[in-house]
């Protein structure tokens, strides 16, 4: 756990994007709290990389089946 901000170790460097609120770019402040519509864009882009991901998948596998 990272003791200057109690976010856990889940983030490889201190300067990774780990959503706690504390990593962020300039004085060491970033915002903590979403609008709604934030969180809706954020969640409709995190969709279309899975989305992407799974097309590279599924890519993959055709390769190796072939």
């Amino acid at each position: 756990m990272d003791e200057d901000c109690g976010c856990g170790g889940h983030h490889r460097r201190h300067e990774d994007d780990c959503g706690c609120g504390m990593h962020g770019k300039g004085h060491g402040y970033r915002r903590r709290f979403l609008t709604d519509a934030e969180k809706m864009e954020k969640l409709k882009s995190y969709a279309d990389e899975l989305k992407n991901e799974l097309k590279a998948v599924e890519e993959r596998i055709k390769e190796i089946q072939s």
